[in-house]
């Protein structure tokens, strides 16, 4: 995982590269996603869509920078140990601690 000095001078280059995905997702959630963006100030659903992922995923980066869990990740990647089984681990360790 990048550094948060990394990534915030990332987010901050205009014309950063973009990927085309395809999600599934309700229609209904896309209506209201179309009707709402344009009373926030966005010009499509989209660009609303991908605010909405970038709050999450910065409140989570901010939650997660520091924490034992990445420390534990990041040594497991160095020492080989591939994002699946990583993945998989936590998954399982919060299962347990449910």
């Amino acid at each position: 995982m990048k550094a948060v000095s990394e990534r915030v001078k990332a987010r901050l280059r205009r014309n950063r590269p973009m990927a085309t995905i395809s999600m599934r997702m309700p229609e209904d959630v896309i209506e209201d996603l179309k009707e709402i963006a344009p009373a926030l100030g966005f010009s499509g659903y989209q660009p609303l869509m991908r605010a909405y992922i970038g709050q999450g995923l910065r409140r989570d980066q901010a939650r997660l920078d520091g924490s034992e869990v990445q420390l534990l990740t990041e040594s497991l990647r160095k020492q080989g140990v591939g994002d699946a089984v990583i993945s998989a681990a936590i998954a399982e360790a919060r299962m347990r601690s449910a």
